[in-house]
């Protein structure tokens, strides 16, 4: 946490590499996030569910940050959106903050690209567990834990 983070927005985080994630947006989330700086908005929820933004893209882009939305199914995440993520991150500057409706998609994605860049397993387990665990979540859809342990 830096100060001037909005530390209300659902499950804020501020990862170790200066990547900001968090649960949903609100409505004046756009212009506090472009007051800390960020330029690029990841958003890895369904528009279509009840507790979306409406017109994310349209409010980020009146604060000049750039928008990338890769919709993960909860019940039914891949590789091919962990990888649409890190093409994500890449290809935009930062800052870059990366959200879903909990931040529990984007905390076990960053628990995937945390391993594959070399983060031991327990320092990325302990960085997603902050916020959900799905290897331990008794009720997570099966389909996160055979993406985690893939």
């Amino acid at each position: 946490m830096q100060p001037g983070d909005p530390a209300d927005i659902r499950n804020w985080q501020r990862r170790p590499d200066g990547i900001t994630t968090s649960g949903k947006l609100e409505a004046g989330d756009p212009a506090r996030l472009a007051a800390i700086g960020v330029r690029h908005v990841v958003n890895l929820a369904l528009n279509t569910h009840p507790e979306a933004l409406a017109d994310e893209a349209a409010l980020l882009a009146a604060e000049g940050i750039a928008y990338t939305h890769i919709p993960v199914p909860f019940d039914a995440p891949t590789p091919d959106h962990v990888a649409a993520l890190e093409q994500a991150l890449a290809a935009q500057p930062g800052p870059i903050h990366v959200h879903c409706i909990m931040n529990w998609r984007v905390t076990a994605f960053f628990y995937l690209l945390d391993r594959a860049g070399g983060v031991p397993e327990p320092e990325a387990r302990a960085r997603m567990a902050a916020i959900w665990n799905p290897l331990e979540d008794e009720n997570a859809p099966a389909a996160w834990r055979a993406l985690l342990e893939g």
